[in-house]
C-alpha cells in the first residue's frame, strides 16, 4: 500500500535542511520500499505493508529534529473535488497528529486568525485541516493550527497535493 510522509519544516537543498537522499535513506531504513520524493518540501511517497512500524520509526528518527506525519496515499482522494476551484491557490491542507482533532479547538484562536485576515479553517478531521488563506501566496495554516493544538503541524498547498494525487494515479 502507498503512503506519504510529510516531514515538517523541510526545504530540501537549503543549507541546514535534510537532503532528498537523507529523507529517502530514513524512509528506506524503516523497511519501506519504492520511496521517492515529491517536490522539494519534505514530501516522500513509499510502499509498506506495516505502516505503524514505518511511521513510528520515522517519528523516532526525526531528521534534524523535524517531525513527520504519515498518511495513506488515498487520503487525498477526498480533496480532489476542490481541483479547479477558484480558491485552489489559497487553500492548503495542514497535517498534524492523527489522534488530534480541531472539533474542540480554542474558539478564541480560530476567531483571532479570522479577525486578522490571515486564514480560516474551512473543514477538518482527525489529524488534518483544510485552511483558506485570505491572501494569495500565503501559508498560515501551520502556525494557526499549531497554536490551536499546542503541537507540531505541517502544511502543503492544495495544488501540491493535487499534483501528487495526479502522479500517484495518472
Amino acid at each position: 500500500m502507498q503512503f506519504v510522509a510529510f516531514f515538517r519544516n523541510v526545504n530540501q537543498g537549503q543549507r541546514g535542511h535534510p537532503s532528498t537522499a537523507d529523507l529517502l535513506t530514513a524512509v528506506h531504513a524503516t523497511g519501506a520500499t519504492d520511496a521517492f520524493a515529491f517536490r522539494s518540501n519534505g514530501t516522500v511517497v513509499f510502499d509498506s505493508g506495516d505502516i505503524d512500524s514505518v511511521a513510528g520509526a520515522l517519528q523516532r528518527e526525526q531528521l534534524s529534529g523535524r517531525e513527520v506525519f504519515v498518511r495513506p496515499a488515498t487520503f487525498f482522494e477526498s480533496l480532489m473535488h476542490l481541483k479547479g476551484s477558484p480558491l485552489e491557490s489559497r487553500l492548503e491542507v495542514t497535517i498534524f497528529d492523527s489522534e488530534t482533532s480541531l472539533t474542540e479547538a480554542d474558539a478564541d484562536v480560530v476567531h483571532d486568525a479570522e479577525r486578522r485576515g490571515r486564514c480560516e479553517i474551512v473543514e477538518s478531521g482527525a489529524g488534518w485541516a483544510l485552511v483558506l488563506n485570505h491572501s494569495e501566496r500565503q501559508s498560515n495554516g501551520t502556525p494557526v493550527v499549531e497554536r490551536i493544538i499546542g503541537g507540531p503541524a505541517t502544511s502543503r498547498g492544495l495544488s501540491t497535493l493535487i499534483g501528487l494525487a495526479r502522479q500517484l494515479d495518472p
